[in-house]
């Protein structure tokens, strides 16, 4: 009986009584279900509800780190949990919805593709949790995957707005597939815009602009945000070529 009584707690108090912070998770769990709700749209053939359930994923995924900070209710499980859901909503529902949609008549090809993506978003969340420490805060170490996922649901979604069928564009899902894989475990910096401060005043201009950013977007959302995410995955090259030409010129220089 003493023996049981001397016996150290497998949680202390002060762990159990830390509990699970709701407001960020909460987040986190709706984007895990908009991107559960895209695999199950998917295996119906519903591939625009799945596609738009991708962004929306996005969205929430965008939502669940900034409110964990601005309400300083970040944890190690948030953090975690928000990588599980980043794995499914931004992992393997793109590359379900890319393959049943346009890469299935391909045989292994086509398979093969949707898992160099689906592994590439594993190995970019991977990385990103054991180099979130050591990386420079202004970029992305290759393609994030939200990126890579939206750049897959935007070509599904133009292609069924346009009414093409995926079989006719299979080859060109394909590329875009394993490029946005390849691209998620590269080595190509892209901007993170994690120094922009929403508690700083800023010119009347950026409010129009602002505006005028979410007045495109309503005109014609598949076509913009397609052509947005198309540019930003192109950029971290087009900024990488521009690095390597400025290190050529000035090889003492650096990247200055």
């Amino acid at each position: 009986m003493a023996d049981l009584q001397s016996r150290t707690p497998l949680l202390s108090p002060e762990r159990r009584r830390k509990g699970i912070y709701i407001l960020p998770n909460l987040f986190t769990t709706a984007a895990l279900f908009a991107g559960f709700y895209a695999i199950v749209q998917a295996m119906n053939g519903l591939f625009e509800q799945a596609a738009v359930a991708i962004f929306i994923a996005m969205v929430l995924d965008g939502l669940d780190g900034r409110v964990a900070r601005l309400t300083r209710t970040q944890s190690a499980f948030g953090a975690e949990y928000d990588s599980l859901s980043d794995m499914v909503s931004f992992g393997v529902a793109p590359a379900l919805i890319v393959y049943e949609w346009a890469l299935k008549g391909m045989g292994k090809l086509g398979w093969m593709a949707a898992f160099i993506y689906c592994a590439g978003a594993a190995l970019r969340l991977a990385r990103f949790n054991t180099n979130i420490d050591v990386v420079d805060k202004r970029y992305f170490q290759g393609l994030p995957s939200p990126a890579a996922a939206s750049l897959v649901a935007g070509l599904v979604w133009v292609m069924i707005d346009n009414g093409i069928a995926g079989p006719d564009v299979r080859w060109y899902a394909c590329a875009l597939t394993i490029f946005a894989g390849v691209t998620m475990v590269s080595n190509v910096l892209f901007y993170s815009g994690k120094e922009i401060n929403l508690r700083r005043s800023v010119p009347f201009i950026v409010i129009i602009a602002i505006v005028l950013g979410f007045l495109l977007v309503s005109s014609y959302p598949q076509g913009v945000l397609f052509g947005v995410f198309l540019c930003y995955a192109a950029s971290g090259y087009v900024l990488g070529v521009g690095r390597w030409l400025r290190r050529r010129r000035h090889p003492s220089g650096g990247d200055a």
